[in-house]
């Protein structure tokens, strides 16, 4: 690692020398763990700085650290300031060169009004592609990148991608809504969805948008074998990523409707209920009841659910089909404590 003077001198000032230096291994040991490729000692690592109190210390010790290591991130819990391995640098790494990463996260902690970054140039589209991606995922609310043509030293046209800060009306309040934007950031959407599970088609979702399954919230798991609609919210998507992906979530048998940006996460309690439209199909008599209307059995079984109700069924539709043995027979075993 290859220390400027400027903030190693801050960090000494500001840690004291012994903290600054053991800040600096652990900063080289995280770093050889990454080039290693061990996943468990670079995701697990943690070093405390011990408490801060002073607000504006706080404040340096963000900015001084983020300078000199930037693949470095700290947080606050109470008054302990935690350093650990910043994943989105680890993750862009592998898009573009460390310099580049480097160069990219200093800018973005720099925070320069009208300020831009450019990556080197790339002739490969679908690699400028994810790029994109990649930063509109993580940083959409606060930064916005666009390819422009770059001429090389022999004038050959070179594609490269331009980063730039969004106008500074982000971090304000919503008129409407009145909601504080933060660093995160919602997008809210109507899924559709046939012949799926809940969680198959959010694995779905999931893996194209490049999130966690655990980004999205919603308030409850629809049936497969029924055409479904339920409000969900993903994080760290914008509503025009969501849009890009419709076409391919229609293969399989899923659609994606009335995208708009959201403040927070769905809550359990915040919907109203369900509402759902049956179709009963091949109404036919009983052999030994011909003479009885259709509509008129149709009629007074209807009222007989409404004035009587009716049994609360638990079974192959509940619990699905096709295993070699089924859960509602797993669950009669315990209660009957038939534990093998």
């Amino acid at each position: 690692l290859n220390s400027g003077p400027g903030e190693a001198g801050v960090l000494d000032s500001l840690l004291g020398k012994p903290t600054s230096e053991l800040l600096s291994k652990f900063a080289c040991d995280l770093k050889d763990a990454w080039d290693l490729g061990n996943n468990s000692d670079a995701s697990a690592g943690e070093f405390s700085l011990g408490p801060v109190l002073d607000k504006k210390n706080r404040a340096d010790l963000h900015s001084a650290i983020r300078q000199e290591f930037p693949f470095l991130v700290t947080v606050t819990k109470g008054n302990e300031m935690i350093v650990k391995g910043n994943a989105d640098y680890r993750e862009l790494c592998q898009l573009v060169t460390e310099k580049e990463t480097s160069h990219f996260f200093k800018f973005l902690d720099a925070k320069l009004e009208h300020s831009t970054f450019s990556f080197e140039p790339d002739g490969n589209k679908e690699h400028r592609k994810v790029v994109h991606h990649f930063i509109n995922r993580k940083f959409g609310k606060l930064l916005e990148t666009k390819t422009f043509t770059a001429t090389d030293v022999n004038d050959q046209p070179n594609m490269s991608i331009m980063v730039r800060f969004r106008e500074k009306s982000w971090s304000r309040k919503r008129a409407a809504g009145g909601c504080q934007e933060k660093q995160d950031l919602y997008t809210a959407f109507t899924l559709q969805k046939e012949n799926l599970e809940t969680l198959e088609a959010i694995s779905f979702l999931a893996a194209e948008l490049g999130v966690l399954p655990s980004d999205f919230s919603y308030t409850g798991i629809k049936d497969k074998k029924a055409i479904t609609y339920q409000s969900m919210v993903v994080k760290k998507v914008t509503p025009e990523r969501l849009k890009e992906i419709g076409s391919k979530m229609e293969k399989k048998g899923m659609r994606i409707h009335n995208i708009h940006s959201a403040c927070q996460h769905l809550r359990l309690g915040q919907l109203k209920g369900n509402h759902f439209d049956i179709v009963v199909r091949d109404l036919k008599h009983h052999s030994h009841d011909s003479s009885a209307d259709l509509k008129e059995r149709i009629s007074e079984a209807m009222e007989n659910v409404e004035t009587k109700g009716f049994v609360n069924y638990y079974g192959p539709q509940r619990f699905g089909q096709g295993q070699n043995v089924q859960t509602d027979q797993i669950g009669l075993a315990l209660l009957n404590e038939k534990m093998v």
